[in-house]
């Protein structure tokens, strides 16, 4: 049952997700990139994970919230993925009331996060503040029907459409809670990379500061790419982009951003690459011990 009649308004039980395609082969095509991405994504950010909690040479501020930054990578691409990659496979993708407040609000609590990873204590308020804000949206609603999402999950903007209260006012705060915390993160960033800029023209080693370009690019790569698709749909009005590019931009931020972290953040870190070696050297010595 999709609908139940309450009071003077006929309340959505579950939603229909429309997702990204109709095209069954595509579908399928979809499905095993998105899968193996997802495998990617997993293995990598576990693997960062435990290698920080192993190795007692990473065991640095730096490399605690890298390992945080994992975690919330691993949350935030399992609130959307899973649920996505089933509805590859079935016909009906629908999706309960209940679940798709627990779908918005987790999206919205590691999205948080993943933007404010620079100061842990503020990336768990901003992310406890931007899933309560999104929370409160959704259960101050009344949903009356049609409940047919036109997105591969729960998301606010097309809830929004769905929504048959007056959402002016919850929606410019939201865009305004939004744009707060996207300005005051840039600044924060903005400055800790002017200081590391600094610091690496003061570097005597040409070697050495050609080395430190290259990983600050990697990772102003990595906060471009989520700043860029997260203003995209969320800070930028609607009528500057379609239905069909909201669900491209979102795969970026959801999917494939998730799996990049690791790979700019870890794979690109001597210590990280070296803590990995050592380890791997253990095992493989332990092996033959046994032998």
């Amino acid at each position: 049952m999709d609908f139940l009649v309450d009071g003077n308004h006929t309340a959505v039980t579950q939603f229909i997700l429309l997702g990204l395609t109709n095209d069954p082969v595509l579908r399928v095509i979809l499905f095993i990139i998105i899968m193996c991405i997802y495998l990617v994504t997993m293995f990598g950010n576990l693997s960062t994970i435990l290698l920080i909690r192993i190795s007692p040479q990473l065991h640095h501020p730096m490399y605690f919230l890298l390992s945080h930054l994992a975690s919330t990578d691993i949350g935030y691409s399992s609130s959307v993925t899973p649920n996505m990659l089933v509805h590859f496979l079935v016909e009906r993708k629908t999706i309960s009331y209940l679940g798709c407040a627990i779908q918005l609000g987790s999206g919205a609590f590691f999205g948080g996060i993943e933007v404010c990873v620079q100061l842990l204590i503020g990336s768990y308020t901003c992310g406890f503040l931007n899933a309560s804000s999104c929370t409160l949206f959704f259960f101050s609603s009344n949903f009356c029907g049609p409940n047919r999402i036109n997105h591969f999950f729960c998301d606010l903007t097309p809830l929004v459409e769905l929504s048959c209260s007056d959402v002016r006012i919850p929606t410019a705060i939201t865009t305004f809670y939004f744009g707060t915390i996207g300005v005051i993160t840039l600044l924060v960033i903005g400055t800790s990379y002017t200081y590391i800029l600094i610091t690496i023209l003061k570097m005597p080693s040409t070697e050495g500061r050609h080395k430190a370009f290259s990983t600050c690019t990697s990772h102003l790569t990595a906060v471009t790419l989520y700043y860029g698709t997260t203003t995209f749909i969320y800070v930028m009005p609607k009528s500057s982009y379609s239905t069909d590019q909201n669900k491209v931009v979102s795969v970026f931020y959801t999917v494939l951003i998730p799996m990049l972290n690791p790979l700019i953040y870890s794979l690109k870190n001597n210590e990280i690459k070296g803590a990995l070696k050592r380890q791997l050297g253990k095992k493989i010595f332990s092996e033959r011990c046994l032998l």
